[in-house]
Formats: C-alpha cells, structure tokens, sequence
C-alpha cells in the first residue's frame, strides 16, 4: 500500500471514529465479510489453525467461527480510530476497566509483567492502561512508514510508553520494569525457533517463547494477565490477580512447566471467546524437526 492509499486510509478512519460505537461495529463486521471472502490467505491460515485446535468441531463450526474472528478483526482495525483520535472521556466511558487494584497492588512490591495475549481487542488494553500508567513493551515495527508512524503516535498518546523493537536488548526494558512501569509482554506468536521451546498449544506441539519465565526469574516479578474484550457497547479490559507459584522449579524443567502453564492458560481464555482469538497468524509455522509443515499448499 503506497503511502497516499496509507493516508486515505487513515483519513477514513479519522472520519468513522466520530460515529457511535454500535455503528462503528457494524461497519466493522461488514468490512469483515469482505475480508473474509477475499482474504483467501488468512481465510485459509485461520481455518488450518481452527481445525488443529478444534479437531472435534464440525467444519460449519469452525466456519463460523472464522467468519466472527474476521468480523471481530475488521472491528478491531477500525476502532483504532477511537484509540487514536476520540477524547479521553469518550474512552474511559466505552472501556471499563476491572481488576486495576491488582495492578497497583503488585506494584506496590515488585516489579510487574503484564501477559497479554493476542485477542484482537488488546490495543485497546494497551490505550486504557496508558491513560492511568507509563509502561513499557515491544514494539512490531510495520512494514508501511506511514501506518507505522500513526500506530506510534497512538500507543504514545495518553503516556511515555518505553517501546522496545524486537531488535533491541532487554536491558532497557528492564530497567523500565525496575523503576515502576508495568511490561506489557505478548508471547503467545510464532517467532521461529530462537528462545523458544516445543509445547502443547491446544495438543499441538508450539514453538512457544520461554520470555515470561526467564524475565520473571530474572527481575522477581509478579505475572498478571490481561484480557481485552470487545463488546457492541464498549470494550473490557480485565486484569487478573498476580500469578501464584510462577516461575515454579529450577533450571529448564522449571522454565518449560512455566511456559506450558502459560499455553495451558491460555487455552482456557480462548474458550470463553474463541472467535475473538488472532486466528489469521500461522501459530504452528514453526515445526519440530522431520514433522510436516502445516500451511504449505
């Protein structure tokens, strides 16, 4: 996408941000059916992805819920529009909040790694918790200049975030962790096989990052997670009381029971929402040595 279509682009959304949530989220789950129709790629990736995890689904079940996961994802990209340009008061009104005591609770003692998964909501968790803390986190640079610049400013907006690439040492996150600022961490995608260990995602073996650990053992600090919901009437953004027992054990077994508990959580939030989950990411790409590669054609 060239960087005048980029800026039409935002411009459109500058403009759908003044409508009201319930309209917004229509034009969303519309855009949806289009992307769900002619995105043959992402259709195809989520259905493969849908059919490991839910193998005792029928195929018009997994359909279905593929068609909602799209709607849900065209939302999620529109409504950034509100993340970037609606006032602070219109926010915290379509975003409830639940569980911040946990938050300054575990602040309060230690530092703190918030987990965050890849429900499509979680930009909005990222806006909410920037209006009330400074945080830190990684940042995926995009590949367009100009989105990627707009999506920067946004994540700035309400804060001054410490935003890391996936490039840079953790040394500077770190010490944001140490002086205070909640770490967002999402570890629940397919990086390759760097840091990361074979475990059970939904009994298919996941190349997993083993980051929530070795960050927790390293630094002390409490494990919270977020869980952003979409809603037709606004958003919640959930933060739950700090993990017990984690990390547990010692050396690599200790850090493997870490990262399989933290998939097995995981799976259990999915559940509740499983066409909210970001289905189009190739989470099984990564595959352990002579086992068949999943998304060839």
């Amino acid at each position: 996408m060239s960087g005048m279509s980029t800026r039409l682009g935002l411009f459109v959304m500058w403009l759908l941000h003044w409508l009201p949530l319930p309209a917004l989220a229509a034009t969303g789950r519309g855009l949806g059916r289009l992307l769900y129709l002619f995105g043959r790629e992402r259709r195809r990736v989520a259905l493969i992805n849908l059919r490991l995890c839910f193998p005792g689904l029928t195929e018009s079940e997994r359909v279905a819920i593929a068609r909602r996961q799209f709607g849900y994802f065209a939302r999620s990209f529109l409504e950034r529009g509100l993340l970037w340009w609606a006032p602070e008061a219109r926010l915290r009104r379509l975003i409830r909040l639940e569980g911040g005591e946990h938050l300054d609770a575990a602040r309060a003692q230690r530092p703190v790694l918030l987990l965050v998964p890849h429900f499509v909501g979680l930009d909005v968790a990222v806006t909410r918790l920037s209006m009330d803390y400074d945080m830190a986190g990684v940042y995926s640079r995009q590949k367009n200049p100009v989105f990627d610049a707009a999506l920067f400013r946004g994540r700035k907006r309400f804060s001054n975030p410490v935003m890391l690439s996936r490039q840079d040492s953790m040394r500077k996150g770190i010490k944001a962790m140490k002086a205070g600022m909640p770490f967002f961490y999402l570890p629940d995608m397919d990086y390759g096989k760097r840091d990361t260990i074979f475990v059970p995602f939904f009994g298919v073996p996941a190349a997993t990052i083993t980051g929530l650990s070795r960050l927790a053992r390293m630094t002390g600090a409490a494990v919270l997670p977020v869980i952003a919901r979409m809603d037709d009437d606004g958003y919640r953004v959930e933060v739950g009381a700090p993990w017990t027992d984690f990390p547990a054990g010692e050396g690599a077994e200790g850090i493997e029971g870490d990262t399989r508990r933290m998939n097995a959580w995981l799976e259990t939030e999915i559940l509740k929402m499983p066409d909210q989950y970001y289905w189009v990411h190739k989470r099984f790409k990564t595959r352990p040595p002579g086992e068949k590669r999943f998304y060839r054609r």
